[in-house]
């Protein structure tokens, strides 16, 4: 069993689509926005790391040296936060802060303010990866040693040669330092940043996708009306080609221009049907004087056998004349539709049926609702049921007729006979005008061959459909008509 992944209609494989694509673009967007939320954030920590450092390196350089280290001892700390005096930071246990961060950091700590005569020696920023810490180390100022040296003056290459440049001098401001400068070293944890976790993301995301999806529905429907009104202009003509409306030609031009194309085709339709329908009305009307004048001289023919032949002959053709203007007519036929009994109809038919073949009465039978409301021709309607109820008796010496209860706005009929039934290859056969099966071609059945050709185009016109199917004994006729 194949699973069905697109929805069967267009506008719901169109919506669907859409709104995939949307979902993409919009958890792509909200991807984007968070990786900036990460950095601003980053940058507002980096900042705030500063800050506090920075607090904490003025509370100590300010102290009487000799004080510092109880100073750091009673410091009161927050956040996993340690501070620590020693030596300088080291350089292989620690990696160095990225560039970007540096310059926040060092921004951040001289833009708080930092007093000249505790303007530190130096600023180590470094970081430990395992887990994320920040380790910021300042040199402390201290007035017994002295003053740290100046970082040398860039070497003058302006009248060397091209050679190999020199190797560059050590700036490093450790190696200016006088020996004995004590370091702060303060080191602060810095937690991962993952908004996507924090409710407001996954809301974000349901709302804004939500709203999308309105839109996107709401666009797909109005796209998609004028091929639904389409679609129902189609099966209005296919139902009742001579009194179907045309579409309004409106709308943009793609649709102006289907419309056109539909009414254009709908018309020539129409004109080749109503010529098809006077054809066959002329040629019936036209054969029956002639056949009206050989019936007043088969009369005087002296042989009685070859006449009653004859005019056998000629009540036959009348009656072929007689359904081919028959069918003409239905195809023309503009009766209104109405609310009616199907049930009550069904049950006249019957009872026309046995007062006209009393043999056959007790074989008739009726089993359904009361009373089923439906919108449908009455007169049309009952014609092309009495002839499917007729070829039951006809052909099967019974008609046993049930009525469904409605489901899914369709209702069935069901009208079975006694007969011998027909193959599966001629289920379809029958259908085609004049058209009859072999063992109905004689003169004691008659027929013309449209009988269930006009019953069909009438049951079609209604919107519903005739089938045939042989059953155990006899043959079954299920009609389906909408409610």
């Amino acid at each position: 069993m194949k699973l069905a992944i697109l929805p069967r209609s267009l506008a719901g494989r169109t919506a669907l689509i859409l709104l995939i694509g949307f979902a993409l673009i919009q958890m792509l967007g909200l991807v984007i926005h968070t990786f900036n939320q990460i950095n601003l954030a980053r940058i507002e920590e980096e900042r705030e790391v500063a800050t506090r450092d920075v607090i904490i390196y003025r509370h100590i350089a300010l102290a009487p040296v000799q004080e510092r280290g109880a100073l750091v001892a009673r410091e009161p700390m927050s956040h996993g936060t340690t501070v620590a005096l020693g030596g300088p930071p080291s350089m292989t246990a620690t990696q160095e802060l990225p560039l970007p961060a540096r310059q926040m950091m060092r921004g951040s700590i001289f833009a708080f303010g930092v007093p000249p005569q505790i303007h530190p020696y130096g600023i180590a920023m470094r970081q430990l990866m395992d887990p994320p810490r920040y380790v910021v180390s300042f040199a402390l100022p201290d007035p017994s040693l002295p003053p740290p040296r100046p970082p040398p003056p860039p070497p003058d290459i302006s009248g060397m040669q091209l050679m190999p440049p020199p190797p560059p001098p050590d700036r490093s401001f450790a190696n200016r330092l006088p020996p004995g400068v004590v370091w702060l070293t303060v080191t602060t944890p810095m937690e991962p940043k993952a908004p996507w976790r924090s409710p407001g993301f996954a809301t974000a995301f349901i709302v804004m996708t939500a709203l999308g999806a309105v839109m996107v529905v709401w666009a797909v429907r109005q796209l998609m009306a004028p091929v639904r009104t389409l679609a129902d202009a189609a099966e209005r003509l296919g139902r009742d080609v001579i009194n179907a409306p045309n579409l309004p030609e409106t709308g943009p031009t793609e649709i102006r221009t289907a419309a056109v194309a539909f009414n254009t085709m709908a018309s020539r339709i129409r004109r080749f049907v109503q010529d098809r329908t006077f054809l066959l009305t002329a040629i019936g009307h036209d054969l029956r004087t002639p056949i009206t004048r050989l019936k007043l001289r088969a009369e005087y023919m002296e042989d009685d056998e070859q006449r009653m032949k004859m005019l056998a002959d000629l009540d036959e053709m009348e009656s072929m004349v007689a359904a081919t203007l028959a069918f003409g007519r239905d195809v023309a036929a503009s009766e209104a539709v109405v609310r009616m009994d199907l049930a009550v109809l069904l049950r006249t038919i019957l009872d026309e049926a046995a007062d006209g073949d009393p043999e056959h009465a007790q074989a008739l039978s009726y089993r359904g609702p009361e009373h089923l409301p439906v919108q449908a021709r009455p007169l049309s309607l009952k014609r092309a049921l009495t002839n499917l109820v007729g070829n039951a008796l006809k052909y099967g010496d019974a008609a046993r007729v049930s009525l469904a209860t409605p489901q899914a706005r369709l209702v069935q009929i069901d009208i079975e006979d006694d007969g011998p039934g027909i193959g599966a290859a001629d289920s379809e056969f029958v259908f085609e005008p004049f058209r009859r099966l072999e063992t109905s071609r004689n003169r004691e059945t008659g027929g013309s061959g449209l009988g269930l050709s006009i019953a069909r185009n009438i049951i079609r016109a209604h919107g519903g459909d005739i089938s045939l199917s042989s059953q155990a004994k006899g043959l079954r006729a299920r009609v389906t008509l909408p409610i």
